[in-house]
């Protein structure tokens, strides 16, 4: 029985770090939000017909 009180502590401060972990990134990291450009290929866009083009 000690021994999985003593587990069930480890896995609550291993809990508890992460938790704290992540509380510090929400409060302390600040997102820069920036312009996101995605090229896609004339192909997909305008196909010719007959032609079959993959997904």
């Amino acid at each position: 029985m000690p021994s999985l009180i003593r587990f069930l502590v480890f896995c609550g401060i291993v809990a508890g770090l992460v938790y704290g972990a992540m509380f510090a990134l929400i409060m302390f990291v600040e997102p820069k939000p920036r312009e996101i450009t995605v090229r896609i290929p004339t192909e997909r866009v305008n196909p010719e017909p007959g032609s079959r083009v993959a997904n």
